[in-house]
Formats: structure tokens, C-alpha cells, sequence
């Protein structure tokens, strides 16, 4: 997959083709996406069935069903006390080895090695992006609110894929049928094209669906990390599939997200093609990431 990034500057290193007639580079670091996931079965097939597809299946039934626009509002408020722990990024990272992911139907791997696979992937093609290394290793700290200490969240309400509150559920969200069992699908202030929201308002301006996704997104920009602005969008948006696999929603986006989104759209080549059951030497990669987390985060967050 190429895709045309406008408007940034990239490293030498990461161009694999000339500039196309408009002007703009057109990359693609390199990495092979390969043809089946960790179970032998396309990546992202929510319809193949086997004995993890019903999970997933039925997790996204509950995520459908529970995911309104009060109940986002209420998670936002609660969690944007930053109340639950001091600790660093590492320690963090250390806590998701007890948790799997039930919304993934591509591995069932504690998170920490999908972390360090998506970093280490992207490293090895955009080498001198240190914040993008850094960002893959991070993005899905906030399943940390699975965590006990945290409330110990359900796996509906901090994995998944991610998607608007406060207007219509586009058909493109996966298991959309699971829509009509949420209030929200027939109140008529939410449930049209726009509802809340108005043309090209802005993604800032828009609630989002519940989860690990916001709430990292929270912490980092809370805690004043110096990550540039693409980083802080593709930790908010990673998950929203609807908008950078199908296109949904696009007519909420200002221009400033439509030059963010294509940094989504590489990032998620690796966060979804690196999953795989190669474990990655903890020890041997732990001082770079440490050296990053001390560039761009303070030593100890609120989370």
C-alpha cells in the first residue's frame, strides 16, 4: 500500500519512489504485509468462523448496545481527574502483560508484544522518526483500564474499534447491526448525518466512542508530552476504522485532520500487520524506548 503524504518532510531513507505529478511524496517504508494472521485467517475477518470469532462477536454486540453519548461524557469526566496512579510510561507498558485483547481477532498475545512489535516494525522502516517509534510502542496503553487499580474496566469499554457519539452509526462500523439496541440509534438529536455536530467542525469537536484510544490520548496531552500533534491524532484515532479504512465521517473533518489522517494511515499498516507470535527481547530494545519516553514524556504521570 502507498500512500501520499502532504504537506511534512521525510527522511531520505523512507522514500521509495519519485515525486508524483502533484507534487507530493508517495511512500511506503517498506514492510511486507503478510497474508493471514497469527490463526492463518485474513486480518480483520470478523465474519470467519472459529471459537474467537464468536468472542468477538459477542464483545462487539455489548460495545454496541452500552456505547452512548451520556455514558462517554460520564467516562470522560471520571477519568479526566487523572486520580488512579502516578507512574511512568514503562511501568505502564509492564502492566498490560497480563491482558489480551478480546476485541482482536488477529492475536492473543499480552499486549506489551503487539506494542513492541508495531515500534520495532516501524523503526526499522522510518528510522529517524523517533516520535513515530515512540508512538507505536504507547498507543495502546490505555488498556490500562482493564487494570484492577484502575476500576478494572470491561473489555467492551476500553477495547475495539471506535467511532462517533452524537450522530448517526454509520453502516461501515463493524457489527453495526448491534447499533439498534442502543438508545442513542433512535433519539433524534443523535441520529441523523450531523446530529450534534456541524460541516467540517472538526474531530477535536467530536465525542468519541469510550476507551483506551481517549483516555491515552487524555494522559499524554495532560500531561504536556512534547510528542508533535500527529502523534497525539494517531493515538486518539488508530482505532477509528470507519474513517481511515471506509471513509466514513469525513464530512466532520476540517483540513488540519485530513493532513493528520494520512499519518493514521501508515501508522495503521504496522499496528495491524505486525501482530504476529515473534516475541520481541524486552531487554535488548527496553533502553532506546526508555531513551525516547525521557524525550518526550516527564518521568513519572498522572494517569
Amino acid at each position: 500500500m502507498t500512500v501520499i503524504v502532504q504537506g511534512y518532510v521525510v527522511n531520505q531513507t523512507q522514500i521509495v519512489g519519485d515525486l508524483s505529478e502533484s507534487g507530493t511524496l508517495q511512500l511506503d517504508g517498506g514492510f511486507a504485509t503478510p497474508d493471514s494472521n497469527a490463526f492463518g485467517h485474513a486480518f480483520r475477518d470478523f465474519e470467519k468462523e472459529s471459537d474467537r470469532q464468536a468472542g468477538v462477536q459477542e464483545f462487539y454486540r455489548i460495545n454496541h448496545i452500552n456505547q452512548t453519548y451520556e455514558y462517554v461524557l460520564s467516562k470522560r469526566e471520571h477519568y479526566g481527574k487523572l486520580d488512579k496512579a502516578v507512574m511512568s510510561i514503562w511501568e505502564c507498558c509492564e502492566l498490560l502483560n497480563e491482558f489480551v485483547d478480546e476485541s482482536d481477532p488477529d492475536l492473543d498475545e499480552p499486549q506489551i508484544e503487539h506494542l513492541l512489535q508495531t515500534a520495532e516494525a516501524i523503526r526499522k522502516d522510518y528510522p529517524n522518526e523517533d516520535w513515530l517509534h515512540l508512538t507505536g510502542l504507547i498507543h495502546d496503553l490505555g488498556k490500562v483500564l482493564l487494570h484492577p487499580s484502575f476500576g478494572e474496566e470491561p473489555q467492551w469499554a476500553v477495547v475495539g474499534d471506535t467511532y462517533p457519539l452524537g450522530c448517526a452509526f454509520d453502516e461501515s462500523i463493524v457489527h453495526h447491526e448491534f447499533f439498534k439496541e442502543n438508545p442513542d440509534f433512535y433519539n433524534p438529536k443523535y441520529n441523523t448525518k450531523y446530529g450534534l455536530y456541524s460541516k467540517n467542525c472538526g474531530l477535536d469537536n467530536v465525542i468519541i466512542s469510550w476507551g483506551h484510544d481517549e483516555y491515552m490520548h487524555m494522559v499524554a496531552k495532560m500531561n504536556k508530552t512534547t510528542l508533535p500533534p500527529e502523534a497525539l491524532f494517531i493515538i486518539r484515532f488508530h482505532s477509528f476504522y470507519a474513517l481511515h479504512r471506509a471513509g466514513a465521517y469525513t464530512h466532520l473533518m476540517n483540513e488540519e485532520d485530513e493532513e493528520m489522517l494520512e499519518w493514521v494511515k501508515i501508522f495503521n499498516k504496522y499496528d495491524l500487520y505486525s501482530k504476529s507470535k515473534v516475541k520481541i527481547d524486552v531487554e535488548a530494545v527496553k533502553p532506546y524506548y526508555q531513551s525516547l519516553i525521557d524525550k518526550y514524556f516527564p518521568s513519572k504521570l498522572r494517569w
